[in-house]
């Protein structure tokens, strides 16, 4: 009866080192979203108020959470399903991972396809296509692209042959060595462009954009605003976080990791920032939202930048490398899923999975173009898998992520994970209140994001 227990497990695979788990998890967090989303929210919502309000949010609501997920990845070394399996058999906890895997197919479908666009303007930056120096004509380029049937899908495939090629290679062999060559690359690369941005004449009004407090125009929706993207950004409700650090070590100290991936990410946002609001100020551009930012506006810019076309190719160069570096986080949570529960080899299931992902971001892709009129309560595919994704599944998932650590497994193995087993000796008082924020701040926190998006 109990000898299929006897049969020695397979070796899984771990990060190599401190450093590895934190570029990857950096990798995690920073994403698209840093070099548009943020820069605009802070100029939108009072500057530097903001930005106070945001880092409170980060210690109040984020780190709880990606802590909260920290403690279940390290502790039952087990992918999305099966790390709640494994810490509370008999249970029906496991739900959680298989709406943080149902979650990441949905993000990793649409977030392809915009990987799959950095791809293509990293190209034309490539070929100095946006020397036209015309808005329209950059505004009718990525239209007429976008909205096209070949050339998108095209890009997506590449986008996600590169996510699927790093993630092939495992966990320390993939996934660490390529964070940590990138993004320190990456950093890099968006800090020499900040510096030309900040250079440019008329940037001043940027960076009073970006970082000038004006708590006039701090409302009810800059807190919510501030929230939401301290939640988001962070890549927290998907079991992202739970899967990395099923691969860290047990001397690992999880609470520094995790207070330094949001400092990363924060810091990053904060660059990010300095790189386009000055250069947008500086040409006389109203800062604008999304897409028409990145590849309309940027572009509009660069054409008329002394050098640059060269500042171009580093800017798209540094989106590109932006997405993979999240969308290799996304995709591990679902290769590690079908490993552990379908006990399929790497290579097999990072086959399927590309599949899986490639017939669903072609019909995201789709979706701007020939298939726009196809709608699912009043959305195009696209645009329905963002909203199911960040509107109910991330949010559902990282309160029940709080609530299992915070409430079902307590608070004896919130201590001893956070204090290492009792080899980190933390104060008392600090171990209280973590777990203060796990088990009220963060799920009070969650709930009025989703009373706000309920109510709009």
């Amino acid at each position: 009866m109990e000898k299929a227990n006897n049969s020695k497990p397979s070796k899984r695979d771990s990060f190599g080192s401190s450093f590895g788990v934190l570029v990857a998890l950096a990798g995690s967090a920073v994403g698209l979203g840093n070099l548009w989303r943020f820069p605009y929210l802070v100029g939108q919502n009072g500057g530097a108020a903001f930005i106070l309000i945001y880092l409170g949010f980060v210690i109040l609501a984020g780190l709880p959470v990606m802590l909260a997920e920290f403690i279940i990845g390290r502790r039952s070394q087990a992918s999305a399903r099966k790390a709640f399996l494994t810490l509370a058999p008999g249970s029906r906890w496991d739900i959680t991972g298989v709406l943080g895997v149902i979650c990441c197919i949905l993000i990793l479908s649409f977030y392809s396809v915009v990987g799959g666009w950095g791809t293509e303007y990293l190209y034309k930056a490539v070929c100095f296509d946006f020397n036209t120096g015309n808005d329209q004509a950059l505004k009718t380029m990525f239209s007429n692209f976008s909205t096209s049937v070949w050339r998108p899908l095209i890009c997506h495939s590449i986008f996600l042959a590169l996510t699927a090629g790093i993630v092939i290679a495992g966990v320390q062999n993939g996934i660490e060595k390529f964070s940590k060559v990138m993004m320190p690359v990456l950093f890099l690369i968006v800090i020499g462009i900040a510096v030309r941005s900040m250079t440019l004449k008329g940037s001043g009004p940027g960076l009073d954009y970006l970082f000038k407090p004006d708590w006039s125009k701090v409302t009810s929706q800059t807190f919510l605003a501030a929230l939401g993207q301290a939640f988001f950004s962070l890549s927290l409700g998907s079991c992202m976080v739970v899967t990395y650090a099923s691969y860290v070590k047990k001397d690992a100290n999880i609470l520094s990791l995790s207070a330094q991936t949001a400092a990363a990410d924060t810091v990053f946002a904060l660059i990010a920032g300095c790189a386009i609001m000055p250069a947008v100020f500086a040409f006389g551009i109203s800062p604008g939202e999304g897409p028409d930012l990145v590849f309309i506006t940027l572009p509009h810019i660069f054409s008329q930048m002394p050098m640059g076309g060269i500042i171009a190719i580093f800017f798209f160069l540094a989106l590109l490398l932006a997405a993979l570096t999240s969308a290799i986080s996304i995709l591990e949570v679902i290769v590690a899923f079908c490993i552990e529960e379908f006990k399929m080899k790497r290579g097999v299931a990072v086959a399927l999975v590309f599949i899986l992902i490639w017939i669903l971001g072609a019909l995201c892709s789709l979706s701007m173009g020939p298939l726009d009129s196809f709608k699912i309560l009043g959305r195009n595919i696209f645009d329905l898998f963002d909203f199911l994704s960040a509107n109910f599944l991330m949010l559902i998932g990282g309160l029940l992520v709080v609530i299992f650590v915070g409430w079902k497994l307590g608070r004896k193995v919130v201590f001893d994970e956070v204090n290492n087993g009792g080899s980190l000796k933390m104060a008392p008082w600090l171990l209280k209140t973590l777990l203060f924020l796990i088990r009220f701040a963060a799920p009070a926190a969650l709930l009025a994001i989703a009373f706000f998006q309920i109510h709009e």
